[in-house]
């Protein structure tokens, strides 16, 4: 049985050097793994408890929340937008954490990397959407991490599948989101 991962892409932007670190992921996939990039954040509307209602979702909240039930695992990638998580990524986040106890993420193990243009490479968004994604009930692998720093330098010119520093590392943080999804314990 082939483990099922769910990557949702914290940019919206064409060229998002995240959404390439997400293909990049896609590409590196273990056997016995498949990562799926999802598409349509931009398209569900914000959080609001007044149009969350059973039977009456919205379409494109329905379609993640969907998603997200049909996987094993999660990988995030968050870029950092004034030294915190992009709104699109919270918001999906704020999503899948209802219905309050039955959420789509509940238990689900849950990875967060990415890249940013500061020296740091938005290690601040990633752990504010790992705080968030635990609050909302996912299984936040905590020790596994990617931040990529220079993110517009380092890839102005190199797809990161083709940064061979950067495959390494983002094959690891699979690798260890395989091992817990595939384990006994995650299911």
């Amino acid at each position: 049985m082939s483990v099922r991962i769910l990557a949702l892409v914290g940019s919206l932007r064409a060229g998002s050097h995240n959404r390439q670190l997400a293909e990049a992921a896609v590409k590196l996939a273990p056997e016995g793994a498949e990562i799926e990039l999802f598409e349509g954040l931009a398209d569900i509307p914000f959080y609001n408890e007044d149009i969350d209602v059973e039977g009456d979702v919205p379409a494109a909240a329905a379609r993640l929340r969907e998603a997200v039930a049909g996987v094993d695992a999660l990988l995030l990638f968050s870029p950092e937008y004034n030294g915190t998580i992009p709104a699109v990524l919270k918001n999906a986040i704020d999503w899948l954490s209802r219905p309050f106890g039955a959420s789509s993420i509940s238990a689900k193990p849950l990875a967060v990397v990415g890249t940013a243009y500061g020296q740091f490479g938005g290690v601040w968004a990633q752990d504010e959407t790992r705080k968030a994604a635990g609050i909302a009930g996912a299984k936040v692998l905590e020790d596994v991490k990617l931040s990529i720093p220079g993110s517009v330098v380092r890839f102005a010119e190199t797809h990161p599948s083709d940064d061979a520093e950067v495959t390494a590392q983002l094959a690891e943080v699979i690798a260890q989101l395989h091992g817990q999804a595939n384990s006994p314990v995650a299911a």
